[in-house]
């Protein structure tokens, strides 16, 4: 049985939650701010997905837009070489390991090791003109589609909305 995709093609300006824009200029601020005045900030391109919610973006009550590293799974393996470990991928797609959430690749959804994999840890806030002009030369690009896309924001809300209390009612036995 084939796998339905979880994305659909666009193309223009026009941003959502969701969308999944490649090579976009990230900015990075230094880790110390003291001398932040007097220097010039360094720019890494990296793959987003839109999580600042699409009728904020629609309906123009955003300035900045706020978006989160995608990455293949193989490429987050190198940087976090835990996930190689056998089970871990299955923990994430269980929805186990809360600052991370799956989707499944735009062009081969079938194949889980070509899943891509977002990273909540990391929330990047660009201007919406500089995206919406980056979206547009990209040409076609991904965009989440329904319900895959409330599953994903869900993800982000989840990860977000944790609370760790002090103390909890004792296990019953």
């Amino acid at each position: 049985m084939a796998m339905e995709s979880f994305w659909q093609e666009t193309a223009g300006a026009d941003l959502r939650q969701g969308d999944y824009l490649l090579n976009c200029p990230i900015p990075l601020l230094p880790e110390q701010p003291d001398s932040l005045r007097e220097q010039t900030l360094s720019v890494k391109e990296g793959d987003l997905i839109i999580v600042t919610q699409s009728c904020d973006l629609e309906n123009g009550k955003v300035r900045l837009v706020a978006a989160c590293p995608i990455y293949p799974i193989v490429e987050y393996e190198k940087i976090n070489q835990a996930l190689a470990k056998k089970g871990r991928w299955e923990e994430v797609r269980k929805g186990r390991v809360e600052p991370l959430h799956l989707l499944s690749s735009p062009s081969h959804p079938e194949d889980n090791r070509a899943a891509l994999v977002v990273d909540f840890r990391e929330i990047y806030s660009l201007p919406l003109e500089f995206l919406a002009q980056h979206a547009e030369k990209q040409g076609l690009r991904w965009r989440l589609k329904s319900p895959y896309l409330e599953h994903f924001s869900q993800a982000f809300a989840r990860f977000f909305m944790r609370v760790g209390l002090p103390s909890s009612i004792s296990p019953f036995k």
